[in-house]
C-alpha cells in the first residue's frame, strides 16, 4: 500500500540569504505566515529556523521561537511545526591561532541548543546527526553531544527528524537508536546537494536510503537549484 506524501516547507534555512533576497521572512510575524501560507498550498510540516529581525541573520533566540509558534498556534492552521536545533554547531577556526574560533563561530553547548525545544515542546524538531565541512565552515555534532541533545527531546516528548547529510551519518544515527536514545520508528530527513557532503544525485539517494533502518520513515530534499 503506498504512502501518502508529506510535503516539508523550509521556510527560511539558517543561511545568510536574507540579505540577499528580500522575499525570506526575518520577523516573527513573517516567518510565522510562511508556515500558513505554506500550509495553505499544501505542505504538512514546516521546519523553522529564526531571524534577528536587526541583522536578518540566524538567531537562537527562544522568545524569537515562542512567537513564531504562538502566531501559528493562534491561527487556526494545522501545519505540524518543526523547529530547528542546528544553530549554534559552526566552527571556523581563527586566522591566528587555529585553536581559537573565528568571531563568526556560533559553537554552544548541547543544553543550550535544545533550550528551545525543551520549552516549547513542537512536535518535531531535527536532530544533525553529522560533523562535516559545510562549506567553508565545520559542522560541529559529536556523539557526546548528540547523546545529551536526544535524551532531551526524547524527555520532553519531540519527535527528532535526523539530518543525515552523507552516509557515514546515517550508521551515526542507527549507533544512537541501538543505544536507546531515538525512539523508534526513527524519522529521518536526508540532506542532498549540501557543501561539501553528499551529492543530491539519484545514486547517493539510493544508497544512502539502503542504509537506514528497515523501520525507518524518511523523506529526502536537494538545495537551490537541486530542489
Amino acid at each position: 500500500m503506498s504512502r501518502k506524501v508529506v510535503i516539508t516547507c523550509a521556510l527560511t534555512g539558517s543561511q545568510d540569504t536574507a540579505r540577499r533576497n528580500p522575499a525570506v521572512p526575518v520577523t516573527p510575524e513573517e516567518i510565522a505566515t510562511a508556515a500558513i501560507d505554506a500550509a495553505n498550498a499544501g505542505a504538512s510540516v514546516a521546519h523553522i529556523h529564526v531571524r534577528d529581525p536587526e541583522t536578518k541573520l540566524a538567531s537562537m533566540d527562544e522568545a524569537l521561537y515562542a512567537e513564531v509558534v504562538q502566531r501559528i498556534k493562534d491561527s487556526g492552521s494545522n501545519v505540524i511545526i518543526n523547529l530547528t536545533t542546528g544553530p549554534g554547531a559552526r566552527f571556523v577556526p581563527g586566522k591566528d591561532d587555529p585553536s581559537v574560533p573565528d568571531p563568526s563561530s556560533t559553537l554552544k553547548g548541547p543544553a543550550e541548543r535544545v533550550k528551545h525545544i525543551v520549552s516549547l515542546k513542537p512536535p518535531i524538531c531535527t536532530l544533525d546527526v553529522a560533523t562535516f565541512n559545510f562549506g567553508d565552515q565545520v559542522f560541529t555534532n559529536t556523539p557526546a553531544h548528540l547523546r545529551v541533545m536526544a535524551d532531551m527531546i526524547k524527555q520532553a516528548g519531540v519527535k527528532p527528524e535526523l539530518e543525515a547529510f552523507d552516509s557515514g551519518h546515517i550508521l551515526l544515527a542507527k549507533k544512537l537508536i541501538e543505544e536507546g536514545h531515538i525512539v523508534e520508528p526513527p524519522l529521518f530527513q536526508l540532506c542532498l546537494g549540501i557543501s561539501w557532503a553528499a551529492p543530491a544525485t539519484p545514486e547517493s539517494l539510493l544508497h544512502m536510503r539502503s542504509l537506514l533502518p528497515d523501520n525507518a520513515v524518511w523523506s529526502a530534499f536537494g538545495i537551490s537549484a537541486m530542489e
